[in-house]
């Protein structure tokens, strides 16, 4: 294992570099909107717009990667994404900060698809569930320490915008000096509704939901503690403590799932879920301990439900389907989230900031109720047949991990030799090399060609 995480240092450390910057802007950018008097509204449009841009990179990703190959795509897409998080102060108006956002999702999905293809190729069969949860790991952690790095800085200064378009910047540097061979196989996203719907309706409906809620909870909560009185510096860790709380609960509940149905399982998290925040709009505690407090418990009773939701759909979908169950749950959520915060910010207006979490107390409501229609509607399957939560491959990061390896024979996985970028090398699965034909003369006119193994940013694995 130790050998395992050493091939793979360099992503991890790019993942904790790229996802510092990202949870300083997700906790800077609505603090600094509500100073420059955007609207609710506006901020609630600019939330949105980031996942907009994760659904459209989750569509859109495969074929920047297939044009340039990992290794460059990932470069491109870091680098707009460091240009997107410094444009934030020159530009400050909510069209172009929408534009921005947007921007910003479209790359971090990118990242997310390359970073998460290639640890799922260096890694072992016996291996590859560490590695891809030690990942998530990695990517929650510095997710939080990013949101609290805000409460060293001052957000009416350009410092934090250089500092998050910085620390996105380097983490173009591990991989791109790395020696590991990048990886061949991505898969196409195919979002087919009706038949996830046909699969598992509690998982499809329950991911739509769950993005609605966790969407407008990820995006409003330092906007939130702001409207409640909490200082700068308070807003980010109450925004920081609704990550850990999910942190903290996941793999427990993904437990528990797997000894009772993983309907009640929701049905219970929802319920907790509508409950905590019914609690939090009425009471709306401003002191700095208690509204911490509340985050993270609202926390460990949202965040699990998406991981509950894949693991219920899994249980139902054939092996090969994994890959397109994961995808179109991911993009279900994701839907969600382009709601959600929208709904939130138009609700912060009349109600205050308690709306945000009226928000979230209906949606959980519904979940329940729609929950408990489908466990009177179809029997909880067999225990032999469900399959052991995998926290790495129910994580809601930015795009797809799949419980098993790809199958470069499927057809919503692409192999090497259909990428543009690798339009000379041949991709030998077998033996995990690549070579290019190199074309020569013998100076009398003929021409011989001979294998050269190919550089190490272009050998490809299996």
């Amino acid at each position: 294992m130790a050998q395992m995480l050493a091939s793979v240092s360099a992503l991890l450390i790019s993942v904790a570099f790229l996802v510092l910057g990202h949870g300083l802007q997700s906790t800077l950018l609505p603090l600094v909107a509500e100073q420059a008097n955007f609207s609710n509204l506006a901020i609630g449009a600019i939330s949105s717009a980031y996942y907009i841009g994760m659904v459209l990179g989750c569509l859109g990703s495969p074929h920047v990667i297939m044009r340039a190959g990992h290794i460059r795509a990932f470069a491109a897409l870091v680098s707009l994404m460091s240009a997107a998080a410094i444009l934030h102060p020159i530009m400050t108006d909510p069209i172009s900060w929408f534009v921005i956002r947007a921007i910003s999702g479209f790359c971090l999905a990118g990242f997310y698809m390359i970073v998460e293809s290639w640890l799922n190729e260096s890694a072992t069969n016996e291996t590859r569930g560490a590695v891809m949860s030690i990942y998530v790991v990695v990517l929650f952690a510095f997710l939080m320490v990013g949101q609290v790095s805000i409460s060293a800085m001052d957000i009416n200064s350009f410092i934090p915008f250089a500092v998050a378009s910085v620390t996105v910047s380097l983490a173009v540097i591990p991989v791109a000096l790395t020696t590991a061979n990048q990886p061949a196989p991505i898969t196409l996203v195919r979002f087919r509704p009706i038949k996830l719907y046909q699969n598992s309706p509690a998982a499809l409906v329950g991911a739509l939901l769950i993005g609605v809620a966790n969407g407008a909870l990820w995006s409003l909560t330092p906007l939130y503690g702001s409207a409640i009185g909490l200082s700068t510096n308070e807003s980010a860790f109450y925004a920081a403590a609704v990550i850990a709380g999910g942190v903290l609960s996941q793999w427990p509940v993904g437990r528990l799932s797997d000894r009772i149905d993983r309907r009640l399982v929701m049905m219970m998290l929802a319920s907790s879920t509508a409950v905590v925040s019914l609690v939090i709009a009425i009471l709306a505690p401003q002191d700095f301990g208690p509204a911490v407090a509340f985050a993270l418990l609202v926390g460990i009773c949202s965040q699990p439900g998406y991981a509950i939701a894949v693991s219920h759909a899994f249980d139902y979908a054939d092996p090969e389907d994994f890959v397109e169950t994961s995808s179109g749950l991911l993009l279900a959520f994701g839907i969600g989230s382009v709601v959600g915060p929208f709904i939130a910010s138009v609700l912060m207006g009349p109600a205050g900031p308690s709306g945000l979490y009226y928000l979230v107390t209906v949606v959980n409501v519904l979940l329940v109720a729609f929950l408990v229609t489908r466990v009177f509607a179809r029997a909880a399957i067999s225990q032999e047949d469900k399959m052991d939560f995998e926290y790495a491959a129910t994580a809601q990061v930015g795009t797809v991990i799949s419980p098993e390896p790809l199958d470069v024979d499927a057809p919503n996985v692409i192999p090497p030799e259909e990428f543009p970028a690798y339009e000379d090398e041949i991709y030998n699965p077998e033996v995990a090399v690549v070579t290019e034909e190199v074309v020569q003369s013998d100076g009398s006119g003929s021409e011989a060609a001979e294998e050269q193994p190919a550089a190490p940013d272009g050998k490809s694995g299996d």
